[in-house]
């Protein structure tokens, strides 16, 4: 019974943190564009391999 007094804080305190780092994620920006980066493996580069800026 003594452990829920140290289990109870200690998860009340990674809530928090999950929580904290779930609200810093959005602000910093890492939600905005979701779709691009599941589009771009399949955009075809412009450059033909074997054809570079050689001079």
């Amino acid at each position: 019974m003594s452990i829920l007094y140290v289990l109870i804080p200690l998860a009340l305190l990674l809530l928090g943190l999950a929580v904290w780092a779930f609200f810093w994620a959005v602000g910093s920006g890492q939600f905005d564009d979701l779709d691009t980066p599941a589009v771009r493996i399949i955009m075809d580069d412009d450059d033909k391999p074997g054809e570079g800026n050689e001079t």
